[in-house]
């Protein structure tokens, strides 16, 4: 198996076609499954979040399994794998492998270094682990990619320049508001792992007085009591919004919840020269409706603007320290993926061996009944002996061979030669927790994949793939 990625993200699509492409908690496990019945794909891990939607997939074959995943894609956004083509990158073997250490690390994120994206790859992967569509190689390649992602944060100075996106946005905002936003009153709209962050900057950066509003009252509830804000009900958005400067909008909502016509109420009753109503949409789909931002009076920051506004990146030699450690951590896992693919290959061969001696034995047997137990002990302790003394060179040999570039071929060499049958291995692991310097460990009932409020409360429960 060789590992596919296929995707699209902030830098080759825009908002709507990632809207298009986002798979919902609701659609997440029909979506692996459906991914897992295609004929050239054996495992398929979905990481959907607000700047990307992507594909890491085991795969029997590049071209069938591209086609595979492409349709898959293009079912779940209601077009064609030809509509999307322009938008989708493709990454095949050792450049899928880098590329998604690379995503763990935050060096292809919108904001480079941001740590928000483990958080996102961890519950990607308990997802899949829990609908069992990730088998050997993406539970392998799931785990050390949030390994070299903390390592990166822990050896490497990204995070100096790491921040969230959530802090972006707000820095974006603030350029609207004088510069700075203390004492400017908030609104965030949604209680998921987002909502979460942005009520935890606001207040962080003075805003206030805060306000959370949630479809589940008690979420909200319990987040506003955490930083001393006020949670307000969904039904009364248009007054709240009536009352302040900025909103952080980040539900998980497949409709826009701040409507043309929420928004023009809001105004209706809104004392203009407090300044503009700055509204950040942070949604996937989004949850400012598009014809929001020709209101006056309304400054619209979505993720296409983030985009073209976050032009600067970290201090050049944190960067380059991060990538060296991807470089080194790609060959690692590719010297583990040849061996592994080796091993099966080399224990079938053994027990091949270890049944020709067996029938050999029991046909000796049957043939010389006259012979005596002690014999017959010796007799077979000989020819396993042989046996093993013949394959030990050749078995060492191969491994060896297998850990060098091209690798895989000898163990397929061997699977051809003596018409072996090599089972595929799926060891249960466990899903490692990762803690982010922003966001922290993942809350309960929120959204796995884009961190916002979530539609279904947790991932599936089950066995690895």
């Amino acid at each position: 198996m060789k590992l596919l990625v296929v995707g699209a993200s902030y830098r080759t699509a825009p908002v709507a076609t990632l809207e298009q492409l986002a798979v919902p908690p609701a659609d997440l496990t029909r979506t692996l499954d459906r991914l897992v019945a295609q004929p050239y794909v054996s495992e398929a891990v979905i990481v959907s979040t607000c700047n990307r939607v992507e594909v890491y997939a085991a795969v029997s074959g590049f071209h069938g399994g591209l086609g595979d995943v492409c349709a898959v894609l293009a079912e779940q956004a209601g077009s064609s794998p030809t509509a999307l083509a322009s938008h989708l990158y493709v990454h095949y073997d050792t450049a899928a492998v880098d590329h998604v250490f690379r995503v763990a690390t935050g060096l292809d994120s919108m904001v480079v270094g941001e740590a928000q994206i483990l958080g996102q790859l961890r519950d990607a992967y308990h997802w899949a682990t829990g609908a069992d569509s990730a088998g050997r190689l993406l539970h392998e390649l799931m785990q050390q990619a949030l390994r070299v992602g903390k390592r990166a944060h822990a050896e490497t100075g990204i995070d100096r320049a790491g921040q969230s996106v959530v802090t972006a946005a707000l820095e974006l905002a603030a350029g609207h508001l004088d510069g700075d936003l203390v004492g400017h009153p908030a609104l965030v709209v949604g209680a998921g792992a987002m909502g979460s962050l942005g009520v935890a900057t606001l207040s962080r950066l003075g805003a206030g007085p805060l306000t959370v509003s949630n479809r589940g009252a008690d979420r909200a509830v319990r987040l506003a009591e955490s930083y001393g804000a006020t949670a307000a009900p969904m039904t009364e958005l248009a007054d709240t919004l009536s009352t302040v400067d900025i909103v952080v909008a980040a539900t998980a909502s497949t409709e826009p919840v701040l409507t043309r016509s929420v928004v023009t109420a809001a105004l209706a009753d809104r004392d203009s020269s407090r300044g503009p109503l700055v509204l950040l949409d942070l949604a996937v789909p989004r949850d400012v409706e598009e014809g929001v931002a020709e209101l006056p009076g309304v400054e619209v920051i979505d993720i296409d603007r983030m985009a073209a506004l976050l032009a600067d990146g970290p201090a050049a030699a944190d960067a380059a320290a991060v990538e060296r450690i991807v470089l080194g951590e790609v060959e690692g896992f590719l010297t583990w993926l040849r061996g592994a693919d080796v091993a099966p290959t080399v224990a079938a061969l053994r027990g091949r061996a270890d049944d020709v001696v067996t029938a050999e034995l029991r046909r000796l047997a049957q043939r010389r009944p006259d012979l005596g137990d002690d014999l017959r002990a010796e007799v077979a302790r000989t020819v396993h002996r042989v046996v093993q003394r013949l394959l030990h060179q050749p078995t060492v040999k191969v491994r060896q061979l297998a850990a060098e570039p091209g690798g895989d071929q000898y163990a397929a060499l061997l699977r051809e030669l003596f018409d072996l049958e090599v089972p595929q291995t799926s060891p249960v692991d466990t899903v490692p927790d990762v803690l982010t310097p922003d966001l922290g460990m993942a809350l309960p009932g929120t959204d796995p994949v884009s961190g916002a409020d979530a539609a279904e409360p947790t991932p599936p429960t089950g066995g690895a793939r």
